[in-house]
């Protein structure tokens, strides 16, 4: 079976070969040289300058590609930073505490308390004499409600003699 799939092998290779030389023979005609090598020579230079012709050609195109690229990105840039940048999808609010934050975060296995609440020392305040005598003078709202009109007027004189 095997020398069956080898000789078969064989004749596809021979027959792809006898392809190519027939497809070779029509679409490429056999090189004819003109005369002497010094006209040989002379043929092959004047390729190679249309050749470097041609190159030079093609870089300066691409220079000219590229830098029109460059001002296009530029532009594309600007317009972005005018149009006022990107749409910023609306962010979900997220329910959770602390310790079950911490719990999705550790595991399990880490026992870790975040009531900090419980943590903090109790600090009674003092009363000071200014904040007595912020209280003590009470609303402002009510001081200028009684000093207003005629009467409030001669009551704030009567107060300051």
């Amino acid at each position: 079976m095997l020398q069956i799939a080898a000789t078969e092998l064989e004749k596809e290779e021979s027959r792809r070969e006898a392809e190519k030389q027939n497809y070779l023979s029509e679409h490429c005609p056999t090189l004819s040289i003109p005369g002497p090598m010094a006209e040989v020579q002379e043929l092959c230079k004047q390729l190679h300058s249309k050749i470097d012709a041609a190159e030079e050609e093609k870089y300066d195109m691409e220079v000219k590609l590229q830098k029109s690229t460059k001002e296009l990105e530029d532009m594309n840039q600007k317009l972005f930073d005018l149009r006022g940048k990107f749409k910023r999808p609306p962010l979900r609010r997220v329910r959770m505490s602390a310790d079950a934050m911490l719990k999705a975060l550790l595991g399990s296995k880490h026992k870790v308390c975040m009531d900090l609440r419980a943590n903090l020392k109790q600090v009674k305040k003092e009363d000071t004499e200014k904040e007595r005598d912020l209280r003590d003078v009470g609303d402002w709202r009510k001081n200028i409600e009684e000093k207003s009109g005629m009467e409030g007027r001669k009551k704030m004189f009567e107060s300051e003699s």
